[in-house]
């Protein structure tokens, strides 16, 4: 199975690091670059969703791949914001996107390993038979879940969506489908630990507590927990990265029979700089093979890891024979990583 096709989109409003400062004049410009590694981050519309940015993601990789959405025999959508509660945001891209009623369509609620899931049920439908061509969509706008003052998760997070084309073979109706690489999917380790659930979370809205509540509630470092917006604990998540990303490492590595020196780029969601900088040095990985760059996105969510890999492809960072470790953790508490050999 092979990535052949990657593209993304970005929405048009942007939100500098100067215009945050200055609704929190406490911090400064310099501090926030150095904190998480942000300069600017986009933001969907007030009418845009993540249907429709998954939308524009995949009519982008239609037309610079050349590929048909006649070809497209199944639709996967990662979001935590559908546009709707019911029915599946994927059938309704089905439609707009003119994919045969004949593809299968579902969505699925992941984040910052959302993209690695992807790929791991993408390769299984593939191998089943049941699909040759996937489209592996994702398409984030955690930003509408973010309170004002919600100064942190404002700084990190970026709204945005990533398209990805999954298929059996690297040649499509005859055509070589990707104008730059395809790299062959290898084998999965992924890992789930739901008892650090509400350490990112938007508590209402769903059947639990269906109603906004208004509550508000401080954790013990002091943060403003809401119940109605995104509420994230991120020294937890950061100690959850800290302990459970190495060991996953190590199983993707022992899975596809490879060492940590056979590795030629790490491509890691993108949560914030000083978290990647931590774990990359606790992972004893040289700092010239591992990716770090969200100063214009932000954290991206599910799409970040297709959006750092498309910019590899682009700077050429990745070429004909390389092999590439990506990997995804954060919400749930979810993580998962493969390799990619191009």
């Amino acid at each position: 199975m092979f990535i052949t096709a990657i593209s993304y989109y970005l929405p048009e409003r942007v939100l500098t690091n100067e215009e945050l400062v200055s609704e929190f004049p406490e911090w400064s410009v310099e501090k926030v670059a150095k904190k998480v590694g942000v300069n600017s981050r986009h933001l969907a519309a007030p009418d845009e969703t993540a249907g429709d940015m998954a939308e524009k993601a995949a009519r982008r990789l239609f037309d610079e791949y050349g590929v048909s959405p006649q070809d497209i025999d199944f639709v996967l959508l990662c979001t935590q914001s559908p546009d709707y509660r019911l029915p599946s945001t994927a059938c309704i891209l089905q439609h707009r996107l003119g994919i045969p009623i004949t593809a299968g369509a579902l969505d699925y609620n992941l984040a910052c390993s959302g993209c690695i899931y992807g790929l791991a049920m993408a390769k299984g439908l593939i191998a089943a038979g049941i699909a040759h061509n996937v489209l592996l969509l994702t398409a984030e706008t955690y930003n509408k879940y973010i309170h004002p003052s919600d100064k942190s998760n404002r700084a990190i997070f970026g709204d945005g969506a990533a398209a990805c084309l999954i298929s059996d073979k690297q040649i499509v109706n005859g055509q070589f489908v990707n104008r730059k690489l395809s790299g062959s999917i290898g084998h999965f380790a992924l890992g789930t630990d739901g008892s650090g659930y509400d350490n990112l979370i938007v508590k209402t809205g769903g059947s639990r507590t269906p109603a906004p509540t208004g509550l508000i509630t401080e954790d013990e470092e002091g943060h403003q927990w809401r119940d109605d917006n995104l509420y994230m604990n991120g020294s937890a998540i950061f100690n959850f990265t800290l302990d459970a990303v190495p060991a996953m490492m190590e199983r993707v590595l022992q899975s596809n029979g490879l060492t940590k020196e056979q590795i030629d780029l790490y491509v890691f969601h993108q949560a914030n700089k000083f978290m990647l900088d931590t774990l990359r040095q606790v992972c004893l990985l040289p700092k010239d093979k591992f990716y770090i760059d969200l100063a214009t996105t932000g954290n991206t969510v599910s799409s970040s890891v297709l959006i750092a890999l498309r910019e590899c492809l682009d700077r050429q960072l990745i070429g004909s024979g390389s092999t590439v470790m990506i990997a995804g953790f954060g919400t749930g508490l979810s993580l998962g990583g493969t390799i990619l050999r191009f």
